[in-house]
């Protein structure tokens, strides 16, 4: 396996979009160009779900429009129907996101449907997307755990990843979107999918409400997986599964993996001033621990 790990940043959508404020469209794009700048190539950027029910990502189109681009970076967005993704293309995104979940109840809290529904919703917009020449990423939510079901078994986070391959997307983010999985959980879902999977079909989506999203990603980097999601400064969580604090902040995750003697392409201290911009912006705590140890050096 190659020494390199990619680092898919989510701050912009994952993270904005489960604050209590929206931002202006100058904040979002400044913080999207000072991510860009410290190496990451792959910037989720915008979501263009109903501002009724996500109002903190109402100015999406806006967003994409106005970004400073750099030629190797990938400005992507979440679509959740054939609507978004009209909406993305017209804004020039560079890929596309869906998403879905592995627990029905989550699925309908989430997007009030069942798992199946939504991937019919799917379909004309990843045909769409095949046709158009733009690349579809999925989400798969709770692979490790639900608020309302609890564990979700192996099988069920297999066969609904294995459906979104089947249709298309050329990779499967797995979410353990309220952070309960522990170690002993993500072997034991990370071999099953590699059952399945090429590890390079994969990445995975931890949130650190338990402490355990670095332990997990380390263990997967064993195994080979060499795809992370994560956001900057710690921004994020979800508000369909209370408690769920934000994904494991970028800076920590850079830091273990330079530990590690992989490669990234990010220089940290660039990553942790664009982490200390925007929680200046939110009037919020940087919940990275590196950056918090580092800007006390």
């Amino acid at each position: 396996m190659t020494d390199t790990v990619r680092i898919i940043e989510v701050g912009p959508r994952d993270g904005l979009q489960n604050e209590n404020q929206s931002l202006n469209v100058d904040d979002k794009v400044h913080l999207i160009e000072n991510l860009a700048q410290a190496g990451l190539k792959q910037i989720e950027a915008a979501s263009f779900v109903s501002p009724k029910w996500v109002p903190q990502m109402a100015s999406s189109g806006e967003v994409l429009k106005q970004i400073n681009r750099q030629d190797e970076v990938i400005y992507s967005a979440l679509t959740p129907n054939i609507k978004g993704y009209e909406l993305a293309v017209d804004a020039n995104a560079d890929e596309v996101a869906i998403f879905t979940a592995a627990s029905e109840t989550f699925c309908q809290k989430n997007i009030n449907c069942s798992i199946e529904e939504s991937i019919e919703r799917f379909k004309p917009l990843i045909d769409r997307a095949k046709i158009e020449g733009l690349q579809v990423r999925a989400y798969v939510s709770c692979v490790m755990g639900c608020p309302y079901e609890g564990l979700v078994t192996n099988e069920k986070v297999v066969e609904v990843a294995r459906t979104l391959v089947d249709l298309g997307c050329y990779e499967v983010s797995l979410g353990d979107t309220i952070g309960v999985g522990t170690t002993k959980q993500t072997r034991s879902l990370l071999r099953s999918m590699l059952d399945e999977f090429s590890a390079d079909q994969l990445a995975l989506h931890f949130h650190d409400t338990y402490g355990q999203a670095l332990a997990n990603q380390f263990l997967a980097l064993e195994l080979g997986f060499r795809n992370f999601d994560s956001s900057v400064a710690g921004l994020g969580g979800c508000p369909y599964a209370t408690g769920a604090s934000g994904n494991v902040a970028t800076e920590d995750l850079v830091y273990m993996l330079h530990g590690a003697g992989m490669t990234t392409g990010i220089d940290l201290n660039k990553l942790i001033f664009a982490g200390n911009q925007i929680c200046k912006v939110l009037g919020r705590q940087n919940q990275s621990k590196v950056a918090n140890a580092l800007n006390k050096a």
